[in-house]
């Protein structure tokens, strides 16, 4: 083989070989190059990560509508995954959150006693310190209920002062008789207090004046039928009226705990009703709300008619003028429990408390 032959073959195989070497060298850059990227995309994945999860703050202060700092008010911060964070407001009624999540929309809600709640929602970037502005609270209205508890003596004084303003026919006093169903026991003042009303009245003067006529037209006590005679019967009638009133309205009723008024049914069967009426100057209530036997009416009567005898005509007096006072007396209390319960109440005008 020729010396140029030679050269030739020669010249393709390194031509060959460097085509080879070549071709191999492209394909160990791709690799490295390849290589180069799986590891940087973590990397520059990592790095990226790290930046958006760098840790924010969220912070604020709570008042209320005047400004001023609301202490020790609950703040919750509540996001879509993790745990509600809570604290309390400082004296300055601020308050702050840490290490919180950037980019994350947080439910925050205030509330405090007293303080209607306040929420809003808050997004903070990444390692900022974000501001919650205008957390002011408003009052709530408070709604009490409230319980007024009276004494019985205050409901009492009230109902006398009621009593009080009964007229019949607008101007007679009608004040020892009860319309309200529920009424409460009278002190010992009070049931003075009656007794002074009754007595002082000018009315009680004036029927005292027409039954000393009526008295004096039938020729009883024995006092003469002449002005001096009519003056002595309207004194005894004053006197009767006034010892009667003190025993029985007063003195005794305090004594024994009773009440001297006469209660006013006004329903029921129109024979329980005439019952009521005149069994009431026979049994009473007492203070403690229960019936008893009518001591103070019977001891009222029958020691005006004892005192009686000291101003009588000499002729009236003795047992007979006791007794029989008692029972003219004791007759027209019925009469007059039965005129209460079914005529009186119509024409009396009621006070109201």
């Amino acid at each position: 083989m020729s010396t140029k032959q030679n050269k030739t073959r020669t010249r393709k195989t390194l031509n060959r070989d460097s085509r080879a070497l070549l071709k191999t060298t492209h394909v160990l850059l791709l690799m490295v190059l390849a290589g180069g990227l799986l590891l940087a995309v973590p990397a520059f994945a990592q790095s990226n990560q790290a930046a958006n999860t760098t840790p924010a703050s969220i912070v604020g202060t709570v008042v209320d509508a005047t400004t001023d700092p609301i202490p020790d008010a609950t703040v919750v911060l509540r996001g879509p995954a993790s745990d509600p964070l809570r604290v309390a407001t400082k004296d300055d009624g601020s308050f702050a959150f840490h290490d919180v999540t950037p980019g994350i929309a947080y439910q925050i809600t205030v509330s405090a006693e007293g303080f209607a709640d306040w929420s809003s929602s808050v997004t903070a970037e990444t390692g900022q310190e974000k501001t919650v502005a205008d957390i002011k609270l408003r009052i709530l209205a408070v709604h009490r209920a409230v319980t007024v508890n009276y004494s019985a003596k205050e409901v009492a004084t009230q109902q006398l002062k009621a009593e009080e303003q009964q007229r019949v026919l607008g101007f007679i006093p009608n004040i020892y008789v009860v319309y309200d169903p529920h009424p409460e026991p009278l002190t010992a003042r009070m049931k003075f207090h009656l007794a002074y009303k009754s007595l002082t009245h000018p009315s009680m003067f004036g029927f005292m004046a027409a039954w000393a006529g009526v008295q004096q037209a039938g020729h009883t006590p024995d006092w003469p039928q002449n002005a001096k005679g009519y003056g002595e019967r309207f004194g005894a009638n004053l006197a009767g009226a006034a010892t009667e009133g003190l025993f029985g309205n007063a003195i005794l009723p305090s004594l024994l705990h009773q009440d001297p008024r006469y209660y006013y049914r006004g329903t029921g069967t129109t024979g329980s009703r005439i019952l009521h009426a005149v069994f009431a100057p026979f049994v009473c209530p007492g203070d403690n709300g229960k019936l008893q036997p009518n001591y103070s009416q019977w001891g009222g009567l029958l020691i005006s008619g004892a005192i009686a005898n000291t101003y009588y005509p000499s002729s009236n007096r003795g047992a007979g003028l006791v007794f029989r006072n008692f029972g003219i007396n004791m007759g027209l209390h019925v009469f007059s429990g039965v005129a209460q319960e079914f005529i009186l109440s119509k024409f009396t005008s009621k006070g109201k408390h």
